[in-house]
């Protein structure tokens, strides 16, 4: 994986979680994940990256599940509580049945 397809996926685990609006605790999470990103960014420099340039190309790109998938990666890596992890799938399940209704 490349690293500019590392650095997308973080930023759509970002937009994942910033989805999670049920979770009182997000703000946290999406710090760890802030904070996470910066370090992946001092350790692997990739040119013309403006990180908030980024969030919200991908934010308006990315489908809902694609964010979702991607969060569940991201929230593994930062070891967030697995309240986070059940959450995200929970919704993941409800997004998955509604687009098979249609």
């Amino acid at each position: 994986m490349s690293l500019e397809d590392q650095y997308k996926l973080l930023i759509g685990g970002y937009c994942g979680v910033l989805n999670l609006d049920e979770y009182e605790l997000k703000p946290y999470i999406l710090k760890d994940i802030e904070e996470y990103i910066n370090h992946f960014m001092r350790l692997n420099p990739i040119d013309d990256y403006d990180y908030q340039k980024k969030l919200a190309e991908y934010d308006k790109e990315l489908s809902l599940i694609t964010k979702l998938q991607d969060a569940l990666i991201v929230v593994k890596k930062i070891n967030a509580p697995i309240e986070v992890t059940l959450l995200l799938k929970k919704k993941l399940r409800i997004l998955k049945n509604q687009e098979k209704d249609l």
